[in-house]
């Protein structure tokens, strides 16, 4: 898919390839240099390497009940969204979502092309009939968006995240059911 942001540029979201790792894995380190918003650290970022990366990789193009988009600009990987289903059973019908732009890529949009483009292809699963996803309390912008595709607050894990600074955030649980259940 391709799109134009405000600054001119072309973005163009699609699925990883195996030679991608080495540049989804550079993004990923920057994510992680640039935010606290993020299960990594920066330290345990740097602690995966080009191998884990494909094989990350791999794993979604191997699942056809499981995604990864990449976001692009000028050829460089600079976010990324993935939906993961558990594999068991009685979760059949749920999947968990993950996201995340590159600071300068802020504020143009792409969070919410990604977040669309995803939720086209989770309307395309037959069986897939709610999507979650885990926000830090403090990441106020990134509920809103999610609030403004559907999502809602179902419950919090107090104090479940330790930040840099040394406080402590609630874990927040959103969801959005996408078709009604049989």
């Amino acid at each position: 898919m391709k799109h134009f942001l405000p600054n001119g540029d072309e973005l163009i979201i699609r699925p990883p390839e195996i030679k991608d790792a080495a540049a989804l894995l550079a993004s990923f380190q920057r994510l992680t240099r640039e935010t606290d918003y993020l299960l990594f650290t920066q330290k345990e970022s740097l602690e995966l390497d080009v191998t884990s990366e494909e094989d990350y990789i791999q794993s979604y193009l191997d699942n056809p009940n499981q995604l990864l988009l990449v976001a692009t600009v000028k050829g460089r990987i600079i976010g990324s969204i993935n939906v993961n289903h558990s594999g068991l059973h009685k979760k059949a019908h749920t999947a968990e979502m993950g996201i995340a732009v590159e600071n300068q890529w802020n504020n143009m949009g792409i969070g919410r092309r990604l977040i669309t483009a995803m939720l086209r292809w989770a309307e395309e699963r037959p069986g897939l009939h709610m999507i979650y996803l885990h926000v830090f309390s403090p990441n106020e912008k990134a509920m809103q968006i999610y609030r403004n595709f559907g999502f809602m607050e179902c419950g919090r894990l107090p104090q479940a995240i330790a930040q840099k600074n040394g406080v402590y955030a609630d874990l927040v649980t959103m969801y959005r059911q996408i078709k009604p259940l049989p």
